[in-house]
């Protein structure tokens, strides 16, 4: 049974939004004729909640509900779960904590055998960086152009300036340099680089596909010179690209991974840094420089724990990449192009700014998807990956209608 709504009707709960949460954002989403209040919402749709119109989740909010919303396997785990547990303290040792942290280093294959927790895809990069310059004793840290990493402080340093410039210069030693230009990276790493954070296909950059030998020569050029290198998989991991973490098809091995999103289920916020043992040898002297009240929280571990039931299983994975070629066959022909890894698809639209457009139209058919913010030209498309046969060849035939 749904909830009932706070408000009694549309106008009442976006007043009230704009009023006391966002006035900025009503304002864009009634431009994009995006007058949407989230209501009802299982497996692969949510509903208005006060017309009742669906929509299909091709967006998935960047992968949080990559097994749909309310996953009924995540949702009994963290129900059975609250008989007993709330979040924890993070002062104690925890066997929930350890046991996921344990599950996370065994999708690496143990190579990656260090695990922080935190709350937001934002706080696990800024672990990230924290934990490469205290490891390197180096400052620098390189990333992309275009790229996004969240909105807190070191992970908004790394990213695009339009995100940080409203509040201010950026603290020192960030550089940025153009994703899939290896020259260009290498003009720049030098004996006070830290480490060099990639998204392993940056999302708000357009899904831009890695050039063959690209992330290969990254690593090569991080081991070279001293740096670390940290994939940020907070979009591309646990399963979306059709490999538990995108960067095993590249065959390279990251210092650091950051993961997210997903690894909630839609249904409790908790995320994860992974390292090495030598990079996690730093808390052995330092046990108590990072901390997070809610990260890890126990539930959240549980919640946690149901997804990588789900999405470390081969045939759920060799699924993942047949339905992304799936959509990516049913597109053929249609008036875009597709980048694509697994259920990671950028659609290009051949007009700049034209995914901008594309949004609107999807909305108004009945799909939810976005623009990429820095590539207007492309559509970040990612379907659940939990949907039927039937029900992506509907999703496939209402975009190719509604962009036709």
């Amino acid at each position: 049974m749904q909830p009932s709504q706070p408000y009694p009707d549309r106008a009442a709960a976006t007043a009230a939004f704009a009023e006391h949460v966002n006035r900025g954002k009503v304002v864009a989403f009634d431009a994009l004729g995006l007058d949407i209040v989230m209501g009802e919402r299982d497996g692969a749709w949510f509903a208005d909640a006060y017309d009742g119109t669906r929509y299909w989740n091709c967006h998935c909010n960047g992968g949080v509900f990559n097994l749909g919303h309310r996953n009924p396997t995540v949702v009994r785990a963290v129900r059975d779960a609250l008989d007993a547990l709330d979040v924890g303290n993070h002062h104690f040792v925890s066997g929930y904590r350890a046991r996921l942290a344990e599950r996370l280093a065994a999708t690496t294959g143990g190579r990656l055998s260090g695990v922080v927790f935190g709350v937001s895809g934002g706080e696990a990069i800024d672990l990230a960086i924290k934990v490469a310059r205290g490891h390197t004793g180096r400052q620098t840290v390189i990333s992309a152009v275009g790229g996004y990493h969240g909105h807190t402080g070191l992970a908004l340093a790394a990213g695009e300036p339009s995100y940080r410039e409203p509040f201010g210069p950026n603290p020192p030693g960030f550089v940025q340099v153009p994703y899939n230009d290896l020259g260009a990276l290498a003009a720049v790493v030098d004996d006070d680089t830290a480490c060099v954070l990639l998204e392993a296909i940056p999302a708000t950059l357009g899904f831009p596909i890695p050039e063959p030998g690209y992330l290969a020569g990254v690593q090569a050029l991080c081991h070279e010179r001293g740096a670390l290198l940290a994939m940020d998989e907070v979009q591309t991991g646990l399963g979306r690209t059709g490999t538990v973490w995108y960067h095993e098809q590249e065959g390279i091995e990251p210092d650091l991974v950051i993961t997210g999103k997903g690894l909630s289920g839609g249904v409790y916020p908790i995320t994860a840094t992974l390292m090495t043992a030598e990079v996690h040898a730093f808390f052995d002297e330092h046990p108590f420089v990072h901390i997070s009240t809610f990260g890890g929280a126990e539930l959240g571990c549980v919640a946690a724990d149901a997804v990588l039931d789900v999405v470390t299983d081969p045939a759920f994975l060799h699924r993942v990449e047949a339905l992304g070629a799936r959509f990516e066959g049913g597109f053929e022909g249609a008036p875009f192009s597709v980048r694509r890894r697994g259920l990671v698809l950028g659609l290009v639209l051949p007009d700049p700014g034209g995914a901008l457009v594309a949004t609107a139209a999807l909305i108004r058919a009945g799909v939810f998807a976005i623009f990429a913010n820095h590539d207007t030209s492309v559509l970040q498309f990612l379907p659940p990956m939990i949907l039927t046969d039937d029900e992506a060849d509907e999703i496939i035939s209402v975009v190719r209608s509604a962009l036709g």
